[in-house]
């Protein structure tokens, strides 16, 4: 097991170095791909300060408080893009019948799915995201204990994760459409978007909808209650971790796709 594991680590470092270097062919180009996305994120912490300009405070929660809960999200949004991105341009290998070779290869297929696509770019985005993070942190007023730093660790490995489950529904989608449907931009770049503000401001049905549906707030909104000092209830600080249930279903989801996948004939 501990070979196969192993094996598989090697084999995705493989792929991600196979990307890195066929981005380094044309660096003027990957540079300023890097300088867009950064600006992208760019705009919208603009329209962040110029609001604060005018309103001190969205719901009792200050500028910089909200500079790094977007800051967290934008960070979990842009890892998942970045090493998901195999599952979000999956429909241009369904289409072009590449899936096809990717079932006869002894490998297993989320795995190359997975190395298919490592888009490096995405470094502009986090980028904007780490300087928005240490100004928040900085900012804050936030007594530091070592289970606050595990929480925001938490929040960004299991929010990265439930953007990848995301992604894989969008990916398991496109054996039935052979397209992607663009409607799933509303539950990725809509929750970044969505996410720049904590998810409590907008009300207790969104509320209970980013809890137990896809669940946006166990990564954002309630553990970083627990960070700010808003809340004494320390498992808030652990709620990350009951988001990981939702890349399961997606991951079942994907398998019933590829049980099901007939070639697209291309």
């Amino acid at each position: 097991m501990e070979r196969k594991i192993v094996s598989r680590v090697r084999l995705y470092l493989h792929y991600v170095s196979i990307n890195v270097r066929s981005a380094m062919q044309y660096k003027t180009s990957f540079f300023l791909t890097t300088f867009g996305q950064f600006m992208v994120s760019f705009q919208v912490f603009l329209g962040i300060y110029f609001m604060f300009l005018r309103f001190k405070s969205v719901k009792d929660f200050t500028y910089s408080e909200v500079l790094l809960c977007f800051s967290v999200m934008l960070l979990e949004f842009s890892l998942a893009e970045m090493f998901g991105r195999g599952f979000d341009s999956f429909s241009g290998m369904i289409r072009s019948g590449s899936f096809d070779q990717v079932l006869t290869r002894p490998r297993g297929e989320i795995l190359q799915v997975l190395g298919s696509k490592f888009e490096l770019t995405r470094i502009g985005r986090m980028i904007q995201a780490v300087i928005m993070f240490a100004y928040g942190i900085t900012h804050c007023n936030v007594d530091w204990t070592v289970l606050k730093v595990l929480t925001i660790l938490l929040m960004i490995v299991c929010g990265t994760a439930v953007f990848a489950g995301l992604f894989i529904i969008y990916a398991a989608l496109c054996f039935f459409t052979l397209d992607g449907l663009e409607f799933m931009n509303i539950f990725t770049d809509g929750a970044r978007e969505t996410g720049k503000y904590p998810l409590g401001v907008y009300g207790k049905k969104l509320l209970l909808f980013t809890t137990v549906v896809i669940p946006y707030a166990l990564v954002q909104y309630y553990p970083l209650l627990y960070v700010w000092g808003r809340t004494d209830k320390v498992w808030y600080a652990f709620m990350p971790l009951l988001a990981l249930w939702f890349p399961l279903p997606c991951l079942v989801l994907w398998r019933f796709g590829v049980h099901h996948y007939k070639s697209s004939g291309s």
